[in-house]
């Protein structure tokens, strides 16, 4: 399944684009195809699902040749498609929809984390300590139960046969404050190591707070890249914020992120020393298992 977000996105790109390219005003178009200006507006801000019938009369009305009448109504039916997240948003939180949307279809996901530990690689016991944590955030339906299985349905996207290449740089800073009980940080902390010995599709690294990065630049915040197998898919960031997310897909925005992600990785320390990182802080936390 290819992300409905990001072809919502990608026909609205098409459709300003093929406005533009006749000279005509959203108000003209509104008024010579019969669409309400409210849709062509929302439609053109990816905020609306598209009608079927309704893309196909903007396509006659500018006589699109097959071709491109084909690619357009292709993305149109694939940004009307519903994902398994979206029946059980108001239960797992939409933050946790918006990503699981994202990240399908995606042939590389990369992100960068400040102060928690990166999602998709979360055990349950570490996402039902940060759900208790911030249960004030999310909707009075917010069910931790459904939580717990949205995040290992979106875990699973790592294991289909063809999924996703996944890295990840994890902030010190992530690790050393504690987001959760010593004993689940310990037992999240070898299941990253695990993962990162056996899982070659999936690298992890960390920056050490004294790292230096070039141009001495500061992230602000946790990040996310997405990029999908079309190549006119625009590569999605998402940027967390304490309310919510800020997804960007201009390239002007996004290769603003591409570059500080790409110092940051240089920063890092490498895979190895990365999990023997993990591997010594994970020897200096309390194993309660053990008493």
């Amino acid at each position: 399944m290819i992300s409905p977000y990001v072809r919502r996105r990608r026909l609205a790109a098409e459709l300003v684009q093929l406005r533009e390219e006749h000279g005509y005003s959203a108000e003209r178009l509104s008024r010579d195809v019969g669409v309400a200006r409210q849709k062509v507006s929302r439609l053109e801000n990816a905020k609306v699902r598209p009608d079927q019938d309704e893309i196909m009369r903007i396509l006659d009305h500018f006589q699109v040749d097959e071709q491109r009448w084909d690619q357009i109504m292709t993305i149109a039916r694939d940004a009307q498609e519903y994902g398994w997240w979206e029946k059980y948003d108001d239960e797992m939180g939409p933050r946790q929809a918006l990503y699981a949307d994202l990240e399908a279809g995606a042939t590389h996901i990369a992100e960068y984390q400040m102060t928690l530990l990166p999602g998709l690689l979360q055990i349950p016991a570490f996402t039902e300590a940060r759900a208790h944590a911030d249960r004030h955030a999310y909707p009075k339906r917010f069910s931790i139960e459904r939580a717990l299985d949205a995040r290992a349905a979106r875990q699973r996207i790592l294991d289909r046969p063809g999924g996703p290449t996944y890295e990840v740089v994890i902030d010190e800073l992530a690790l050393r404050r504690y987001a959760a009980p010593p004993e689940v940080i310990r037992a999240q902390l070898d299941h990253l190591i695990d993962l990162g010995h056996h899982r070659p599709k999936i690298s992890i690294r960390v920056l050490r707070l004294a790292a230096r990065i070039e141009g001495n630049a500061l992230p602000r915040s946790a990040f996310y890249t997405y990029r999908y197998p079309d190549p006119d898919d625009p590569i999605v960031v998402a940027v967390d914020t304490i309310t919510s997310d800020l997804v960007l897909t201009q390239p002007a925005e996004v290769d603003q992120y591409l570059s500080l992600y790409t110092r940051l990785q240089t920063a890092a320390l490498d895979p190895f020393d990365s999990l023997d990182f993990l591997a010594n802080l994970a020897e200096e936390l309390p194993d309660y298992s053990r008493r």
